[in-house]
C-alpha cells in the first residue's frame, strides 16, 4: 500500500506540515509514503492545459491507494488547497479513493470548520473521507528531536485514523478512463465527470 501526504500550509515548519510527517512515521513498515509539497505552487482552477504542478499531483495519486490531508486550524482552507481540490475534482482522481483528513487545535471544535469545508469538497470531488479533528493539549510536547510525535495523545489519536486508511480496502480505478482526464485538461468536461464546484 502506497499513501500520499499532502498538508495545508505553507510553510514547512508550521504545524500542519509536522504533524503530516510525523503520521508517515506512525505508518507500518510496509505501508509506502510520500509528501506532496507543490502546493504553494498551485495555480487557480481553469480549463486547458494541465500545469506541471497538477500533472505531478495527479500522477502520484494515481499510483496510490490513498491520501492523507491535514488541515489548518483556523476556519478557513488556503486559497492554494482549494485550487487543488478543484483541479483534482476536474481530473476524476479522487473518485473512489480513501482519503483521511486530519485537523488539529487546542480549543474545542477550533478546526471544526475547516475539517467540514475540506470534507465536502472532497466528497464532492467523490472521494471515501474519514479522518478525526485531533486535540493538542497545551503544555505537552508534541515532537521529539526527530520530528516523531512525542505526546502519547496525539499519536494514540493519528495512529486511530492512519490504521482505519490502512485496514479499508483501497480502491482500484481503472486507469484508462481516469488516465486521460487527469493528465490531459483540455477545457471539456472528460466522459462521466463533473466540472468542479467553484461556488462553495
Amino acid at each position: 500500500m502506497k499513501i500520499i501526504g499532502i498538508a495545508a500550509g505553507l510553510h514547512a515548519g508550521s504545524f500542519v506540515n509536522r504533524l503530516l510527517g510525523a503520521a508517515g512515521g506512525e505508518l507500518p513498515e510496509d505501508v509506502g509514503f510520500e509528501v506532496w509539497s507543490g502546493l504553494g505552487e498551485m495555480p487557480p482552477y481553469e480549463p486547458g492545459p494541465v500545469p506541471a504542478p497538477v500533472g505531478e499531483l495527479t500522477r502520484l495519486i494515481l499510483a496510490a491507494d490513498a491520501v492523507v490531508v491535514t488541515a489548518p486550524e483556523h476556519s478557513l482552507l488556503p486559497d492554494e488547497l482549494i485550487d487543488t481540490l478543484d483541479w483534482l475534482a476536474a481530473s476524476g482522481v479522487l473518485a473512489g479513493r480513501l482519503v483521511a483528513v486530519m485537523s488539529a487545535s487546542a480549543r474545542a471544535c477550533g478546526a471544526m470548520w475547516a475539517q467540514a469545508e475540506l470534507y465536502k469538497r472532497l466528497q464532492i470531488a467523490g472521494a471515501v473521507v474519514t479522518g478525526a479533528e485531533l486535540v493538542i493539549l497545551p503544555g505537552r510536547r508534541h515532537f521529539d528531536e526527530d520530528g516523531r510525535l512525542a505526546d502519547p495523545v496525539l499519536r494514540a489519536q493519528v495512529r486511530d485514523v492512519i490504521g482505519q486508511l490502512c485496514l479499508a480496502q483501497p480502491a482500484q480505478p481503472v486507469l484508462d478512463e481516469v488516465m486521460e482526464p487527469a493528465l490531459d485538461l483540455r477545457g471539456e468536461p472528460a466522459r462521466g465527470l463533473r466540472e468542479p464546484v467553484l461556488s462553495l
